[in-house]
């Protein structure tokens, strides 16, 4: 199993920009697909964006296209998530996810993912 444990969460002013990293523990690491979800309360989890385990392919919600980049640093077992022109629409608790194995099926879907970080608050003042 792989544990997840995100950071770089915060306050930010609407324009501005932030970087999340979640570290991610095990050798597994750089054989898994990981995305990027977030929730505000009341509402399902949404996929943000996603990145297939060697990084050669990107997925990302048309919301965030073009402001948001995913990527990975398999050597630091690490995944980031830059997020530019933030606006009050992005405030939510961000989550990090691992998917098993050598597994790009459905990366815009949650049941893809089976281990999730604890999430980390993004808040974005307007």
């Amino acid at each position: 199993q792989v544990r997840l444990v995100e950071s770089g969460g915060g306050l930010v002013q609407a324009g501005g920009s932030l970087r999340l990293s979640c570290a991610a523990s095990g050798r597994t690491f750089s054989s898994r697909s990981m995305g990027w979800f977030r929730q505000t309360p009341g509402k399902e989890r949404e996929f943000v964006a996603a990145i297939r385990w060697i990084g050669d392919s990107t997925l990302y919600a048309d919301s965030v296209k073009g402001r948001f980049t995913i990527s990975r640093d398999n050597a630091k077992n690490t995944v980031y998530l830059q997020m530019n022109s933030l606006n009050s629409e992005d405030t939510a608790v961000y989550y990090c996810a691992a998917t098993p194995p050598a597994v790009w099926t459905a990366p815009k879907s949650s049941r893809e993912y089976v281990a999730w970080g604890q999430g980390t608050q993004v808040t974005v003042s307007s």
